[in-house]
């Protein structure tokens, strides 16, 4: 079973929106214990500036993993003798 890119799109997004509620929180807790004060609009930018890595770190590498899959499942099939699947 494969994963399409939309999905894998979803899914990254997902994880990012998860991620960046649980790091504004983390950041509320942590900094002062390292003597960061910062405001709540702080807070939220400095976890904004990560949104875009994580997003795109998240689906490329659900993509290049999904490459490897397609690749294994067409040496299994070369293997075997069997004709490859077809790519989409």
């Amino acid at each position: 079973m494969s994963q399409s890119r939309a999905m894998s799109l979803v899914e990254a997004t997902t994880n990012v929106v998860v991620g960046y509620a649980l790091a504004i929180g983390t950041q509320i807790v942590v900094f002062p214990w390292f003597g960061i004060e910062t405001g709540l609009a702080e807070h939220l930018t400095i976890g904004l500036a990560f949104v875009g890595v994580s997003l795109a770190r998240g689906y490329l590498l659900r993509r290049l993993f999904e490459r490897i899959m397609a690749a294994s499942r067409f040496d299994d099939h070369v293997e075997h003798g069997e004709p490859a699947p077809l790519h989409r």
